[in-house]
């Protein structure tokens, strides 16, 4: 079984270092395990710039216009969100939801079944008809091999401690409930040891058909990833008792500007116009590329901070000049870059985080029964997943950012807990939502601000991908929905073969032997065993059957990918790049 550590070289050789036996800590090793004073000096000078750009009027004003949802309408919402809105419709067919509800394991389908128990009593209490009983439907239950093997593997891994396993092709939420039962045994029940601040390599086991990222998936296929995600995640956190509760923000007035302060979906609406399939805003892509021209080896980037006035000069020229191409990075200095890269994010009228999950990124760190660092990449990754994919590309090309900053520690003084400390309060405190980063012991509010900012920018490959179980489902529910034409009665089947009869062609079979893609004509390409062409501009996709569109791993075993998906259709052509460039 092969596997890809997602750790650096350097990472490797330190984190076998700090697990040398008989060896006392350095005093690099105690930094990288807890923030220094500098960090946590550099945090609340952040906290208070962010305070007094904002005025503690407005934050007020944020918080009361913040409301979480009444009760049944936040149960509603998530319904909808997760594509079960028929399940409370009078009017929804049967077979959108049985075609759904097919997929899900038995720790999902409780979880949708708890709000919809929530939700019928709600509307009782408001005298509302209550929705349809579908008790009878929930009868998809994880199968009995997945359930062991997912057991032998945590088994497996219960005494490596110096590495981490990813395992995705069980449900996050199914690997959470196997996790606590298992420590309900005798034998089980340890003590847990407390984290000592470093983060281990994480190995994420390959399967057979390769990694699947999320730019690899069709708009259609991504869909409903989000939608079965949404549900797993909410399984998840009803295991780890995880309060998931969403807040609504109220209207709030866009500012005349063309910057600052405006939506990320409007301003990359209009910058597609300038610059189509860009994926983020091109003033963010042109800061970004200035900060790693001129403020990388810049010491204490990011940390320090720049001239107000200057900074406020500056914002002033960029909203007048930038899309006329008559502004000049020349004369501007690394550190008001850096300032003005933090009011961007915390300016814009909705958290980069959504003010839906805003509090669910918080509650990673500070959630006593997330105790695992994998549950805690589980819950990571299926929040990535649930972003709008605005706020998606925005975060990674900034994680990007900052771990090219941490990579210069050397130059720029700043380590990964410094650039954690400092940029988690421009992500995580925002007027709009009431935030609970700020509760607690002084040190204690650093830490569990700062390490899920942490936890993004180390492990920033892993929780872009789309795990194992969530592709398999997305399969499923396509064929299912192919076959959707036998949920219908005998009558209405024979109307529909008379208006559209069978036409598809039965597939050929493939020959056992290996297949050989051939690279292109100009010699750049290289020829792989298992059938795949490795060429920098070119690819392979699956298009078709079960899968909408799927751009393929490099390491993808054909024959496997094959017996998958027997209908589909392989296609080489050129990928497609948008935002900034690869």
């Amino acid at each position: 079984m092969s596997v890809e550590p997602w750790a650096s070289p350097q990472d490797q050789a330190a984190a076998e270092h700090t697990y040398r036996p008989h060896s006392l800590p350095s005093q690099d090793q105690e930094q990288e395990r807890h923030p220094d004073k500098q960090c946590l000096d550099s945090f609340w000078n952040e906290v208070e710039t962010i305070r007094q750009g904002s005025g503690e009027a407005d934050l007020d004003h944020g918080r009361r216009h913040s409301r979480e949802s009444e009760d049944g309408d936040q149960e509603e919402q998530w319904l909808t969100d997760a594509g079960l809105s028929t399940l409370i419709s009078e009017d929804g067919e049967d077979v959108d939801k049985a075609v759904l509800l097919s997929t899900l394991t038995r720790a999902q389908a409780q979880a949708v079944q708890r709000r919809l128990d929530s939700y019928t009593i709600s509307r009782r209490q408001k005298n509302k008809t209550p929705p349809r009983d579908v008790r009878d439907i929930f009868d998809s239950p994880i199968s009995a091999v997945s359930m062991r093997k997912c057991s032998m593997t945590l088994e497996h891994q219960r005494g490596a401690a110096k590495e981490e396993f990813l395992i995705t092709d069980i449900a996050y939420c199914e690997q959470a409930a196997i996790f606590l039962k298992q420590a309900k045994f005798p034998q089980n029940n340890t003590q847990h040891k407390k984290e000592d601040g470093t983060l281990p390599r994480v190995i994420c086991p390959k399967c057979r058909l390769g990694v699947t990222r999320i730019q690899d998936l069709s708009h259609a296929d991504m869909k409903k990833v989000r939608q079965l995600a949404l549900i797993d995640m909410t399984a998840l956190c009803d295991i780890l008792e995880v309060d998931v509760k969403r807040h609504k923000t109220g209207k709030r007035k866009i500012p005349e500007s063309t910057l600052f302060g405006v939506p990320l979906a409007t301003m990359l609406e209009n910058d597609q116009k300038l610059k189509p399939n860009t994926l983020i805003p091109l003033f963010l892509q042109k800061l970004l590329t200035f900060l790693e021209k001129k403020g990388m080896d810049s010491e204490g980037i990011l940390r320090v901070p720049g001239s107000q006035f200057r900074t406020k000069v500056l914002q002033e020229n960029l909203e007048t000049n930038f899309y006329t191409e008559r502004f000049s990075w020349d004369d501007v200095s690394a550190n008001d870059a850096a300032a003005l890269l933090k009011k961007f994010i915390r300016d814009l009228p909705e958290p980069l985080l959504t003010a839906e999950y805003l509090n669910t990124f918080s509650s990673v760190r500070g959630q006593s029964n997330i105790l695992k660092l994998r549950q805690k990449l589980h819950m990571l990754n299926l929040l990535i997943l649930l972003l709008p994919e605005p706020n998606r590309n925005t975060l990674k090309a900034l994680l990007e950012f900052l771990s090219k900053v941490v990579s210069r520690e050397r130059k720029n003084r700043m380590n990964l807990w410094a650039v954690a400390t400092i940029m988690a309060p421009n992500l995580f405190l925002h007027k709009a939502v009431p935030i609970r980063l700020t509760d607690g012991p002084e040190k204690g509010q650093v830490e569990k601000a700062a390490d899920v900012m942490r936890l993004l920018i180390r492990y920033q490959d892993l929780l872009w991908m789309i795990p194992n179980f969530l592709v398999s489902q997305v399969r499923r529910l396509n064929e299912n929905s192919n076959r959707r034409y036998q949920f219908y009665d005998r009558r209405f089947k024979n109307l529909l073969k008379k208006i559209q009869p069978e036409t598809r062609e039965k597939p050929e079979k493939i020959k056992s032997e290996r297949q050989y893609i051939r690279s292109p004509a100009n010699g750049k390409g290289k020829m792989r065993r298992n059938g795949s062409a490795v060429f920098p501009d070119c690819a392979l996709y699956e298009v078709g059957g079960n899968i909408g569109e799927h751009c393929l791993d490099p390491d993808t075993h054909l024959l496997d990918l094959y017996n998958s998906n027997p209908t589909g259709e392989w296609i080489i052509r050129v990928k497609s790049y948008g935002g900034r460039a690869p």
